[in-house]
């Protein structure tokens, strides 16, 4: 049987043992910490998730994206993206229609409305990232989403890019 809490109702200190020098633990800790700040600055008052804000964003700087390519883009696998197309729909923010050279293919646009909602939305998520990165100055802010952004987004040049690895399929 454990020893009780001797500090009840604080959380716990946890060895994390060698995951602690691990890039992907940390990772996933700023990840989690992120969509919390989100979900507390943005998403409880206007009901949206940061990959439901991503995929505004994706539909509106490219109008007429396909669902599938969509799905790409996102990162989620095609069955699912007809839920999220239909929730996003359902919500009044895109409106999908038949391509006219492919009737098999879907063509998403934001709606006015939607269009309203996402500079509303992006205004919320703007601040609410400025405050959640506040801890940052701007150099420190740059340096990290440019070292962010060479680990997902590997160049040619790379050891990693020339093994295959990290490239799109």
């Amino acid at each position: 049987m454990p020893p009780d809490d001797p500090n009840p109702g604080k959380p716990a200190v946890v060895s994390h043992g060698p995951m602690a020098d691990e890039l992907g633990f940390h990772l996933r800790c700023a990840q989690l910490a992120a969509f919390k700040h989100f979900a507390h600055a943005v998403g409880a008052e206007e009901g949206i998730t940061p990959g439901l804000y991503g995929m505004l964003q994706a539909i509106d700087n490219n109008p007429g994206l396909s669902q599938s390519a969509l799905a790409v883009a996102m990162d989620v696998d095609r069955s699912s993206i007809v839920k999220v197309v239909d929730r996003l729909e359902g919500k009044g923010l895109i409106v999908r229609d038949a391509s006219p050279t492919d009737r098999r293919r879907y063509r998403l646009h934001m709606t006015a409305t939607g269009a309203r909602a996402l500079r509303r939305i992006q205004d919320a998520v703007i601040r609410q990232d400025r405050v959640f990165s506040a801890r940052l100055d701007d150099t420190e802010r740059a340096t990290l989403i440019a070292l962010l952004t060479r680990l997902y987004r590997p160049d040619s040049e790379t050891p990693t890019a020339r093994a295959g690895i990290g490239a799109e399929s």
